[in-house]
């Protein structure tokens, strides 16, 4: 079966409306989709009018926090969006999401560009304010040649606009989402650049405080990182996660449908609903 669980549309960071990104699935033959917008449901306003021709379309939010001093994210899956533990994250997340991009803006002021708030929020609109509308800033204004320069020299991890401080404790996402009758997923575990160690510590902690699965699969990667994670997947007995982290087309490694395979030997997350 087809699966992506990880997307993300214009509600957040990403470039297509809910429906867009639905059709675009459809197109590349996707069986199970979940949105996964950043600290927000709002892709799933018009959820009775949602649906994946298909196949079936599963609920969800992807939540910014830490652990310890890395920025990790956490999926929530087959949530329940009337949910008062989700409306609670929504609007901690929310607040705590227009401050850090604030805090953001300022640092990026301080080293000399200007009009960094009343442009990124220009960008963004009405979707919740990340990252990705500042590189878009960054490079619409000149400063960055691309956006992977944009993170690379000001976004990203250690640079002057990678702020984790506003965010809810991980124990408290995955107390959300297990209240909404949720999953939770420790996302793209591969992106965090840990250690073999740190890494399994890190899952130990997300397990202690009730997470039930880990993505296996995030895009295309190598088949040496795919047997890694699973490996580590089966030994902390984990249900095993896929999904491209679709954000825009054109962006290749994450393209809907188009992720690496998950090894047999894994149990599945989608296993609980089919």
């Amino acid at each position: 079966m087809k699966v992506d669980l990880h997307t993300h549309t214009s509600a957040s960071d990403g470039e297509l409306s809910a429906a867009s990104l639905i059709q675009r699935a459809e197109a590349a033959g996707i069986e199970m989709l979940a949105i996964t917008d950043h600290d927000t449901v709002a892709a799933y306003s018009d959820n009775g009018k949602l649906m994946l021709k298909t196949g079936r379309l599963i609920t969800g939010i992807e939540f910014s926090s830490q652990w310890k001093k890395t920025g990790v994210h956490i999926v929530g899956l087959n949530i329940s969006l009337e949910s008062d533990s989700i409306k609670e994250g929504v609007l901690h997340q929310s607040q705590a999401r227009r401050d850090r991009a604030m805090r953001i803006a300022e640092k990026l002021e301080k080293l000399g560009i200007e009009n960094v708030w009343k442009n990124v929020e220009a960008i963004a609109g009405d979707s919740v304010i990340g990252r990705p509308h500042f590189a878009r800033f960054l490079v619409e204004s000149g400063v960055c040649n691309s956006i992977r320069q944009a993170f690379s020299s000001y976004l990203g991890a250690g640079k002057t606009g990678d702020v984790k401080q506003f965010w809810a404790p991980y124990e408290k996402i995955i107390t959300w989402v297990r209240e909404a009758g949720g999953v939770a997923v420790l996302a793209h575990p591969e992106k965090y650049k840990l250690t073999r160690t740190k890494l399994s510590l890190l899952l130990d902690d997300f397990q202690d405080a009730g997470g039930e699965a880990m993505e296996v699969v995030s895009g295309k990667q190598s088949k040496d990182i795919t047997e890694k994670l699973s490996r580590l997947c089966c030994q902390k007995n984990l249900l095993a996660s896929v999904g491209s982290d679709f954000h825009q087309p054109g962006q290749s490694w994450s393209e809907l449908g188009q992720t690496s395979a998950l090894p047999g030997e894994c149990k599945t997350v989608w296993g609980r609903w089919s």
